[in-house]
């Protein structure tokens, strides 16, 4: 598939569908792909520390991703 074909089936795709290629983006470029002024706030910065923090401090707390990922959709009503 070419890169043509691929942009122009970007709009075709469901809201999910793009957030997943985001953020396959992120994960293979980091931030060098994001503009600037997406960075985070400094309260974003400290809420994302404090809850690393938490996790390295009680890392038996966290679920799966699919759990997660489902919990989420079930509050959110998808």
């Amino acid at each position: 598939m070419s890169k043509a074909e691929i942009l122009a089936e970007i709009p075709r795709l469901t809201p999910r569908e793009r957030e997943e290629i985001y953020l396959k983006l992120a994960e293979l470029d980091g931030d060098k792909w994001r503009e600037a002024d997406d960075s985070l706030t400094a309260t974003d910065e400290a809420l994302v520390d404090s809850r690393m923090a938490a996790h390295e401090k009680n890392p038996e707390t966290a679920i799966p991703w699919a759990e997660f990922d489902a919990r989420l959709q079930q509050r959110l009503g998808k």
